[in-house]
């Protein structure tokens, strides 16, 4: 046996840590729903300027990014691409919701949607 270096791993050395660790703890937890989601908001011509990205895995929602181009900012967007992905995910039977953010990112757009600091 040998420890490897530390570094990014290859898609292929995740994928079977992830699976060993998912059949690990599903053996003892049941098989629970995971899926990785996203919504777009796109401009008249179909450009992309804002979008979030999420995931949702042992009964939670992650939300992994939200985004807002500059020009598209202040209009409500990232309330309806956030809002969007929070009932999907309820309508998944999904209602715990967790997230990372920073104070210069947008911690006060999501303590506006009910989301409280925890760590």
């Amino acid at each position: 046996m040998r420890i490897t270096e530390v570094s990014e791993p290859a898609d292929k050395d995740f994928d079977v840590l992830k699976n060993g660790l998912n059949g690990f703890n599903e053996r003892y937890s049941g098989s629970l729903l995971k899926e990785e989601l996203s919504s777009f908001a796109r401009d008249e011509n179909d450009q992309t300027v804002g979008g979030i990205l999420g995931e949702i895995n042992w009964g939670w929602l992650y939300v992994q990014g939200l985004w807002v181009s500059d020009s598209a900012r202040s209009k409500g967007l990232g309330s309806k691409l956030l809002e969007k992905l929070e009932m999907y995910a309820a309508a998944k039977g999904v209602n715990n919701y967790r997230l990372e953010t920073t104070s210069f990112q947008a911690l006060g757009f999501y303590k506006k949607h009910g989301y409280v600091v925890f760590g």
